[in-house]
């Protein structure tokens, strides 16, 4: 389970926190998180809280006392240009002042001791599993200041002398390469290594930026060959143990929900889910998207879960539950190697491949049933008469004389396990 910021906040998102160490009282306070830790435990479930190391809220008694005395070490946390209206802040939201790493002091108090806020939340009684942190590809950067390649891994090695199993995982919506190497995150929320190539393979490309009223638009959606390109040239770029621990998702409380993009197509949401469950890396469901939550105006991809049964879609949620159980099950799409197949203009195959036992994942994008085909397939590296059966439909296929037989295939995606 990840949460979204708990701390104590102004506003409901919670953001701008203005107390790194007080749960939010409108949450419960801190006993809430201590019972929902215990009620974890006994499901065999865990659970990774959110943090803005990059910016505080302007409530926060650090900036506050920044504001107040320019000779306090609490000055130096943060950029002011001309003290104390003209500071540095997220993205021009004033509410949001940028912290400033090169304060050693600041650097302590945020991970560099047992007591530091990183830290703390791991131990006992909270025993948080992992941290995912808030604007990552900005943290320790402006301008001259470029902190983030010393900062990253001492907060990796904070983190992980508390807690060797905890889960640092990072949102960036850009390439991570470098910061993907072992000594820093151990994944980043997979936007630009998983599912905005598959959004754009969908649903078209669609562009858009924060305080850029314009946007980009294309209703032709991507090649696949594009599609297939990208997904490689990132898993490529980073060790393999670290690919498999990408932290892969459809959307998120930041983009359009995936059934949105998809313009309510049920079909194309399933193969979108099937691919993020076989794809490597770690996948993580945003609620509401296994009952059929769509965006809401006013409140877009945020909008509250409703807890009314007869508002789910029981069939999709039957399908996530049936997809969760067989991800759970399955040693090969947790560990396994991935290999592209064959790809053509609306269709795509890759296998997952573990101790010579093979899993195969179909997709077919088009409106139209696919023909029943046959596709040379000794690359794959799968003995001859090879049987296959998948497992969300009846159908079976067979590998022989080096050829896959491919039957009729509906749009969406279909999983294939040996017989």
């Amino acid at each position: 389970m990840y949460l979204n910021p708990v701390f104590a906040s102004f506003s409901s998102h919670r953001y701008d926190v203005i107390d790194y160490e007080t749960v939010d009282p409108v949450l419960g306070g801190d006993d809430a998180l201590i019972d929902l830790r215990h009620k974890l435990d006994e499901n065999g479930m865990y659970y990774i809280l959110d943090i803005t190391p990059n910016h505080c809220g302007f409530g926060h008694p650090w900036f506050q006392k920044a504001c107040a005395d320019a000779e306090l070490p609490e000055a130096c946390f943060f950029y002011f240009n001309q003290h104390p209206d003209d500071y540095e802040s997220w993205m021009g939201f004033k509410m949001l002042p940028k912290f400033n790493y090169a304060s050693q002091e600041l650097r302590q108090r945020m991970y560099g001791s047992q007591e530091g806020i990183l830290c703390r939340w791991l131990k006992e009684p909270f025993a948080a599993d992992g941290w995912r942190v808030d604007a990552a590809n900005m943290l320790g950067r402006r301008d001259a200041d470029q902190l983030s390649e010393e900062i990253i891994p001492e907060m990796r090695k904070a983190v992980k002398a508390v807690r060797p199993d905890a889960y640092l995982l990072a949102e960036s919506f850009y390439e991570s390469s470098s910061q993907l190497q072992g000594d820093g995150w151990d994944a980043v929320m997979n936007y630009k290594g998983f599912c905005v190539p598959l959004w754009h393979w969908l649903g078209g490309y669609n562009q858009s930026a924060l305080g850029w009223e314009g946007k980009l638009n294309a209703s032709t959606p991507w090649p696949t060959e594009a599609l297939v390109e990208s997904w490689l040239e990132h898993l490529a770029a980073v060790p393999w143990p670290i690919a498999l621990q990408q932290f892969n998702v459809l959307d998120s409380h930041d983009t359009p929900r995936i059934l949105t993009i998809l313009k309510g197509n049920d079909h194309l949401h399933r193969l979108a889910a099937v691919i993020q469950f076989t794809f490597p890396g770690v996948p993580c469901v945003y609620y509401g998207d296994e009952i059929g939550l769509m965006d809401q105006e006013g409140f877009g991809s945020r909008n509250c879960m409703p807890w009314s049964a007869d508002k789910w879609d029981e069939a999709l949620l039957g399908f996530y539950k049936h997809l969760i159980a067989f991800r759970k099950k399955s040693d090969i799409l947790k560990d396994g190697g991935f290999q592209m197949l064959h790809w053509e203009e609306d269709f795509f195959i890759y296998q997952r491949e573990l101790n010579q036992e093979h899993i195969l994942v179909t997709a077919n994008r088009a409106s139209e049933p696919r023909s029943d085909s046959i596709l040379p397939f000794r690359h794959a590296g799968i003995q001859d008469e090879t049987c296959f059966r998948s497992v969300f439909s009846e159908h079976e296929t067979v590998i022989s004389d080096g050829v896959l037989m491919l039957p009729e295939l509906s749009q969406g995606a279909l999983i294939w396990i040996e017989e």
